[in-house]
């Protein structure tokens, strides 16, 4: 027996009559969370260079997908063979310049393949006698996506198909300008204008972003942490101090962050 075979049996039995109570209480919507949390704990274990966490989160992130398997398989839907073979079926379709005789130069075609075929699969897969939309270039992004995630996702199919900025001092004018219709949203008071327009600042920074072949996620991500570290940091030297970080005046934790960013110098 595989270890996969393995896997699914255990699945199975957790999930029978006799099974594990908790287990048997789950369904699709019940392990939605589950499922986010072991994706974003795969990323930390990637970050954390650490193979042997990677291994053990690769784990929790599989057992998320033969759970959600088995409970199709109970429902008659599909089960983790059919995922399987599904997806194996749609990684040869979309390589055809690997297992069939297409050929592409180069990443950026395809990539472009990959879009062009995902579209033609979706009018394969649409019921016979219902009218056929015109595809978007653009294909559909999971309205689940973190927002900055979705807007790299968004940008970067946009440019595929040529609709991008021609070098990085328009982005920057671009930015700019909506910096401007930030300031002049919060001057007027306007909450939903700000909002709208704090978001379009957003997306615009993004595209910055991308355009320079960075991932505004991973930025932010990185900028967040930045914080994180010199606040504790922070917090550190105010102890030292013998001094309460929540008691302190704002111009006392200006001083303790600034020593903290010093300290990261050093």
């Amino acid at each position: 027996m595989t270890a996969i075979e393995q896997l699914l049996d255990i699945m199975e039995r957790l999930r029978s009559e006799g099974g594990c109570p908790w287990d048997r209480e789950q369904d699709l919507a019940s392990l939605k969370q589950y499922l986010v949390e072991e994706c974003y704990e795969v990323i930390d274990a990637i970050d954390s260079g650490d193979p042997a966490r990677h291994e053990d989160e690769l784990g929790d992130l599989l057992l998320q997908v033969v759970f959600q398997a088995q409970i199709r398989k109970e429902e008659g839907a599909f089960d983790f063979e059919a995922v399987a073979r599904r997806i194996c079926g749609k990684l040869i379709r979309r390589h055809p310049h690997v297992f069939g005789d297409a050929s592409a130069a180069d990443s950026s075609e395809v990539l472009r393949n990959w879009d062009r075929i995902k579209v033609s699969e979706r009018d394969a897969e649409r019921p016979a006698g219902k009218a056929q939309a015109r595809p978007s270039l653009i294909p559909d992004v999971p309205r689940h996506l973190p927002a900055l995630h979705k807007a790299h996702q968004v940008q970067k199919r946009a440019a595929r198909v040529g609709f991008d900025w021609s070098e990085a001092r328009g982005i920057l004018a671009k930015i700019e300008e909506e910096l401007a219709e930030v300031r002049a949203a919060l001057a007027a008071g306007k909450a939903g204008a700000l909002k709208e327009e704090i978001g379009d600042l957003l997306f615009a920074v993004a595209n910055l972003s991308r355009f320079q072949g960075l991932n505004p996620e991973e930025a932010l991500g990185a900028a967040v942490d930045k914080f994180i570290r010199r606040f504790r940091a922070m917090e550190a030297i105010a102890r030292g101090d013998q001094a309460d970080i929540s008691k302190c005046t704002l111009a006392q934790m200006d001083a303790y962050w600034n020593r903290a960013k010093e300290g990261e110098k050093t």
